[in-house]
């Protein structure tokens, strides 16, 4: 489950209210069919390899009978009871035969396809469609740059807007009003309120009447 997680992403699923990890409900099960149906008698080693469209494990088997199995089709046949029944109480595994159900329920809602092969043959092939998994990692995060930019950037316009207008409110509340007292009122450092009040001037909505000290603010008549 580790190599799972180290080579294939997770999506975003809720089941109901719950978010549940699709990547663990599949191929958790097919782990642990893998471990519990195993024929140990057989020397053919296990395969488990991820391509880019697919997910293909081969398994040494003793096939109860020899079909493409599927939810329907088929009963479960105990290969390996005990073991299975150890599996269950650790809470690796559900009841016999859920595995093929799980696999056949979130594949689609994982990679938008249903064509999955559980092959019952003397080796047993388990097919799992991977299209669409993966995306590529520059266009990723490309994009999330650019949003993540644009988002940034009208956010704090936005911020910077509705503070200008809280100056201007202020400065109609009081005149003589300070930069620092401004400052403090709006939970900012002065050298923010000195950069919108010089935004301001330019923009020709206030403009400065005397000096810092006996000085005082004054509001342009268009502006509400």
């Amino acid at each position: 489950m580790d190599f799972v997680a180290k080579h294939l992403p997770d999506k975003f699923y809720l089941q109901g209210m719950q978010r549940i990890s699709l990547r663990e409900k599949i191929f958790r099960e097919v782990v642990a069919n893998i471990l519990i149906h195993r024929e140990y008698t057989n020397a053919f080693p296990t395969s488990f390899i991820i391509y880019k469209d697919k997910l293909i494990c081969k398994n040494a088997n003793k096939p109860h009978i020899i079909q493409q199995l599927s939810p329907g089709n088929f009963e479960p046949y105990p290969k390996n009871p005990h073991l299975a029944q150890i599996f269950t109480q650790m809470g690796r595994s559900e009841e016999l035969g859920t595995g093929v159900k799980n696999v056949y329920k979130y594949s689609e809602a994982y990679s938008g396809s249903k064509n999955i092969t559980f092959k019952e043959e003397a080796v047993f092939i388990t097919t799992v469609p991977l299209k669409n998994i993966f995306i590529n990692k520059k266009d990723v995060t490309k994009n999330f740059t650019e949003n993540n930019i644009n988002v940034t950037e009208n956010v704090t316009e936005n911020v910077t807007e509705n503070r200008k207008i809280l100056i201007l409110e202020l400065i109609k509340e009081d005149c003589k009003i300070s930069t620092t007292q401004m400052a403090k009122k709006l939970n900012v450092v002065r050298r923010t309120i000195a950069r919108d009040i010089e935004s301001l001037k330019e923009q020709g909505k206030i403009k400065r009447i005397g000096g810092d000290k006996g000085g005082h603010w004054k509001v342009d008549k268009r502006v509400n």
